[in-house]
């Protein structure tokens, strides 16, 4: 499978995730094992409502979605992908009324788990609101396919 068709398969894949969409979740690059997602302020996001700040829940599936994504994406991905495990470190809160952009990049394939690294950072892109690092599962390829 070519890189373009296997972003496009990607893009396609998280486009018709119900949740994904709900959430507002648009792609800004995807492609050779790297995505790249954002996702609007929304006040029905809203974790705490004295001070606006989105749900840490929103962010992981930020940073879930797109990881997957860059799965997805990677060269030696011959299929779909799951989650196995997905730690998240939250390192700030973000700031209210501004959109989130996740970023993550698969870095390392096995025959059948991808390793990943992924950020979430708002306009302050100097310093993340999280950092994520997970392990997905690689659908081996069938033979003859």
């Amino acid at each position: 499978m070519s890189d373009d068709i296997r972003a496009q398969v990607a893009r396609q894949f998280i486009e018709s995730i119900p949740h994904a969409r709900a959430l507002g979740m648009s792609f800004v690059e995807i492609g050779d094992g790297v995505a790249e997602l954002s996702m609007p302020y929304d006040e029905r996001l809203i974790g705490d409502p004295a001070t606006g700040v989105v749900h840490g829940g929103a962010i992981s599936t930020l940073m879930d979605t797109c990881s997957g994504a860059a799965v997805m994406a990677h060269p030696a991905n011959p299929g779909s992908t799951a989650t196995l495990d997905l730690r998240i470190d939250y390192m700030r809160a973000a700031t209210p009324g501004q959109a989130l952009v996740a970023r993550a990049e698969c870095y390392h394939v096995t025959r059948t788990v991808a390793f990943v690294r992924a950020v979430a950072m708002d306009d302050d892109r100097s310093n993340p609101v999280a950092t994520a690092t997970g392990a997905f599962t690689i659908e081996p390829a069938r033979a003859g396919a």
